[in-house]
């Protein structure tokens, strides 16, 4: 299965991420844009793994566990990337903190509730959230490279925080969903005896 269609695309997005990286050293217009358009195929690839794995029914172990992971790493290096860029300071640093933050809990409580065997499904808000999230960097990445808008003070920068905290806030309401239904299973075993 590693082979499959799916799991080549989650894979590709995975490979993708030293080279998004890489391409904060340069400086200029085009390195920003060319950003942009790397980050773009790897959030298209995120799209239709997914669709494709189901329609092809080739959903498989690994790409359930890859999918997550390289969807981590990418959210995870970028927010890294801006901050070290200075595309996003100050008090935006906050939001990016948050998702940051957010992203490692709910790996964990996805380990915890996959060792005992329950799964927590994707809400409609948490896609919501994700979405946001990808357009908010997507404006972040391209920062002053980014078109003049109809007034001084609407910057692309400006747009992507405004987003940012937007995906932040949409975050802390998926986040507590998640940490219900992980302290939900552990209250559970709390009258347990320890092994």
């Amino acid at each position: 299965m590693l082979y499959s269609l799916p799991n080549l695309l989650t894979i590709s997005r995975i490979l993708a991420i030293p080279l998004i990286v890489a391409l904060f050293w340069f400086k200029g217009d085009a390195a920003r844009w060319a950003t942009l358009a790397l980050f773009t195929l790897a959030g298209i690839t995120d799209y239709f793994d997914g669709m494709l794995a189901r329609s092809m029914g080739k959903i498989s172990n690994l790409g359930q566990f890859l999918d997550p992971v390289a969807d981590k790493l990418l959210i995870s290096a970028l927010l890294i990337m801006l901050v070290w860029s200075g595309n996003i300071s100050g008090l935006v640093i906050l939001p990016a903190l948050v998702i940051l933050c957010r992203e490692i809990l709910v790996s964990g409580l996805r380990e915890f509730l996959a060792s005992i065997k329950v799964g927590v499904p994707v809400s409609n808000l948490a896609k919501w959230k994700t979405a946001v999230q990808m357009f908010a960097l997507g404006f972040l990445i391209v920062g002053a490279a980014g078109p003049d808008f109809w007034h001084p003070e609407i910057t692309t920068t400006a747009i992507g925080e405004a987003m940012l905290w937007v995906a932040a806030l949409l975050t802390i309401i998926t986040g507590y969903d998640y940490l219900q239904a992980g302290l939900k299973h552990m209250a559970e075993d709390a009258g347990a005896p320890n092994d």
